[in-house]
């Protein structure tokens, strides 16, 4: 499987830009995130990404004619991190972070509150890494705190967990 960089990235969304008959914004969370807009240096099988301006199914084709071209994953682009979006603050759209822009697509990723808080919630052991990145880049800890505390008098499930991997990295940073 070819893993993406960032300028394989920039290729693909140049690519989908020059593809699509319509403006189009993804909102970019996941590695893509931490790559294109945070600087983290990796790489990552995929573009976590939600569509505004048109539906995912829509997108779809266009996705994987640019993997057959580019000899991608056919799923490089998707919307699997919106299984966390409702995790979000209500004003995350004021800490995105512009990480492309063209003709007719525009590709905002993630501020670093709104990441670490998605990263909290996954708590998966491979998140670590991008967390404490988030925290050594300046993450306001109040707000991801302020976010979870929120969510747990809303009775979302999840908080405790998200609550204790913060601590644990806390303890660790």
């Amino acid at each position: 499987m070819k893993l993406l960089t960032s300028e394989i990235m920039k290729k693909a969304l140049s690519r989908l830009d020059e593809l699509l008959t319509q403006p189009v914004t993804l909102i970019v969370g996941g590695g893509g995130a931490m790559i294109l807009a945070h600087g983290f240096p990796l790489a990552t099988s995929d573009i976590d990404a939600v569509p505004k301006g048109m539906e995912i199914h829509a997108l779809d084709p266009l996705v994987k004619k640019i993997a057959e071209e580019q000899g991608l994953p056919p799923d490089w682009l998707n919307p699997y991190f919106s299984t966390y979006a409702h995790t979000l603050p209500a004003d995350y759209e004021k800490r995105l972070i512009e990480v492309f822009s063209g003709r007719s697509l525009k590709a905002l990723a993630l501020g670093k509150e709104d990441m670490l808080i998605m990263k909290c919630f996954a708590h998966r052991q491979k998140d670590v890494g991008h967390a404490k990145a988030l925290l050594k880049r300046g993450a306001n800890v109040a707000m991801v705190e302020a976010q979870i505390d929120l969510l747990t008098k809303k009775r979302i499930p999840g908080t405790q967990e998200a609550l204790d991997f913060l601590d644990d990295l806390l303890e660790e940073t």
